[in-house]
């Protein structure tokens, strides 16, 4: 018998799926595997149970009728920080781009195995909610303050609003300054995945930027080592 992830007690997911089939069963997993599930058919019906029970997860389909996943994802992040688990039919590119550019922590491309959807979720929440240890001491690099224990990065005394995973991209880089990283060994080592879609690095990486860069077209702090990957750069100034 396969091995079920343990999860959290009590971790409330929201499933968001105009396909009831989809969401019986994705409902039905995440049910078995220990979590609080609720359902949700649509956009606005998404919003509103979200605004009830706040999730500690969203597992959310792009394709919805009238506001789509996008949308959802927009006005949720609006709301507060939650991690979301992007489904999508479609396997084009330039979609998953569009979640992840939203701030979706992952995505699940349909048709997909539910038992391996309750893998990515258990995987996202371990990020979002880490287990007990020593408390690691707060990183500062080229104007930067990054605190793994509160998960709070500040850049010149302004708090940065990042996302689970650009929050652990950002951390990872400033712990190994002047270090060239591959995108295959951020997705191990960020992501915890040895199989994936490299664009999902290179969203992040791009995203990130936009947020602590101070002109992300001219990047200094993240830089683009062409052929090989990334390095931060510690001792970037004005940054």
């Amino acid at each position: 018998m396969e091995q079920q992830p343990h999860p959290r007690t009590g971790a409330r997911v929201l499933v968001v799926d105009d396909d009831p089939t989809v969401a019986e069963v994705v409902s039905g997993y995440l049910d078995r595997a220990g979590y609080v599930v609720d359902r949700a058919g649509d956009g606005p019906d998404a919003l509103a149970r979200a605004a009830a029970h706040w999730p500690d997860l969203v597992v959310l389909d792009l394709m919805l009728p009238g506001m789509d996943g996008l949308e959802v994802c927009r006005r949720m992040r609006g709301r507060g920080p939650v991690p979301v688990i992007m489904l999508t039919a479609r396997g084009d590119e330039d979609d998953r781009i569009l979640g992840l550019e939203v701030g979706a922590d992952d995505y699940v491309t349909k048709p997909f195995s539910p038992r391996e959807l309750v893998l990515r979720v258990e995987s996202v929440l371990r990020r979002a909610r880490p287990a007990q240890q020593p408390p690691s001491p707060v990183l500062h690099a080229a104007g930067l303050s990054v605190d793994p224990a509160a998960r709070r990065a500040v850049k010149q005394g302004t708090e940065l609003a990042l996302t689970i995973r650009e929050f652990d991209l950002l951390t990872f880089l400033v712990r190994h300054p002047g270090r060239v990283f591959s995108r295959e060994d951020l997705m191990r080592e960020v992501w915890g995945w040895d199989f994936g879609d490299l664009s999902t690095v290179t969203v992040h990486v791009r995203r990130l930027r936009g947020k602590v860069e101070d002109d992300p077209a001219r990047p200094r702090l993240i830089q683009t080592v062409w052929g090989v990957g990334y390095r931060f750069d510690a001792s970037a100034e004005g940054a």
